[in-house]
């Protein structure tokens, strides 16, 4: 899985998308990952503010990495035809 986030939308619809491949709910991942269901809801609907450590650690319970890149010319319009 790759995608393109920019925003705290993107990154919520990043983490939403590899919990619901992986076949796990709210509450699995809260277990695994140490962070509260309501987070993991708040973070998945695009709420802004949410630590950085947060984000590491559902990333870590998805076994996901952040990549840091260049920016590039292309936009995140297309993540909106996957919802």
């Amino acid at each position: 899985m790759e995608q393109l986030a920019r925003t705290p939308n993107d990154i919520g619809h990043a983490l939403r998308q590899a919990r619901k491949q992986q076949g796990l709910s709210q509450q699995a991942l809260a277990t695994l990952s140490g962070v509260w269901q309501e987070t993991i809801s708040k973070i998945e609907n695009g709420s802004p503010g949410t630590r950085l450590e947060t984000i590491f650690d559902l990333c870590a319970a998805l076994n996901l990495e952040i990549v840091v890149a260049d920016r590039s010319k292309g936009t995140t319009d297309f993540l909106e035809d996957t919802l």
